[in-house]
C-alpha cells in the first residue's frame, strides 16, 4: 500500500514502472499485489524504504489466506494484465511475419533487410522472456506466444537462406524458394556487364574476396 506526494510526478511514475516491470497488479487505488515469495517480499521492502525516503507512506502486508472468490478475482487481474501484453506481443509477431513475407515477395533479399528482421526478432525474444517471468498464472496464451515466436524464427531462417543464396554465399537450401531482387530499371539490367573482382593489394587474383570481408571493408 503506497502513496506519494502528487508533485513531483517523477516519483509516482518511477513507482508505477517498477511495480509493472516486476508484474504486480493493482487491486484498489494505491494497493498492489504480488505472489508471496522471498524475492517479492524483498522487492516490496526495498520499495517501501524508497517511498518513505521520498516523503510518502507505504505499508507491506502479508495475506496468508483469502476466500476462494477473492483469490480468483486477484488471479484474474494478473491474467488480464498479462493478456494485454500477450496480445500486443502477438501483434508485433504478426507485423514481423508480414514484413518478411512482403520483402520476400518483392525479392528484396538483402543483408540490410535480414539484419533489420534479426534485430526485431531479438527484441521480441527478450520481450517474451520478460512477460513470461511475470506471468504468475499462465494460460494457453503463454504457449501460443512461444509458438508465434517460433514461427518468426523459422520465417527469418528461410529468408536468411535466400539472402545467402542471392549474395552468392551458399546454394539455396532444400525447400527454400527464392528469386533475386529485380533490377532498378530494365535498361540497367540490359546494360549490365561482368566486372572484375577487386582484390586487396598483394592479394591472390585467383581467389575472390570473401563477401563478409568486402562488407567489413565498407563499414570499417
Amino acid at each position: 500500500m503506497a502513496q506519494l506526494p502528487s508533485t513531483p510526478s517523477s516519483g509516482r511514475v518511477a513507482l508505477w514502472r517498477r511495480l509493472r516491470a516486476i508484474g504486480a497488479t493493482a487491486v484498489v487505488n494505491g494497493t498492489w499485489v504480488l505472489p508471496d515469495t522471498a524475492p517479492h517480499a524483498k522487492f516490496f521492502e526495498q520499495l517501501r524504504v524508497t517511498i518513505l525516503g521520498q516523503g510518502g507512506t507505504a505499508f507491506v502486508l502479508a495475506v496468508p489466506v483469502s476466500p476462494p472468490e477473492v483469490h480468483e478475482a486477484i488471479a484474474g487481474r494478473f491474467r488480464a494484465d498479462r493478456g494485454r501484453e500477450y496480445d500486443e506481443f502477438a501483434e508485433r509477431c504478426a507485423a514481423l511475419l508480414d514484413e518478411i513475407g512482403r520483402e520476400a515477395r518483392a525479392g528484396k533479399y538483402t543483408f540490410a533487410e535480414m539484419e533489420e528482421s534479426e534485430q526485431d526478432l531479438e527484441k521480441l525474444t527478450r520481450w517474451l522472456a520478460k512477460i513470461k517471468a511475470r506471468d504468475f498464472f499462465p494460460d494457453e496464451r503463454a504457449h501460443q506466444s512461444v509458438e508465434l515466436l517460433a514461427s518468426c524464427q523459422h520465417a527469418l531462417e528461410a529468408f536468411s537462406q535466400a539472402v545467402y543464396a542471392a549474395e552468392g554465399v551458399q546454394e539455396p537450401a532444400d525447400g527454400v524458394t527464392w528469386r533475386p531482387p529485380p533490377p532498378r530499371n530494365p535498361r540497367a539490367a540490359a546494360n549490365r556487364t561482368a566486372r572484375p573482382i577487386r582484390q586487396e593489394p598483394g592479394g591472390d587474383p585467383s581467389r575472390p574476396r570473401d563477401l563478409y570481408d568486402r562488407r567489413a571493408a565498407c563499414t570499417g
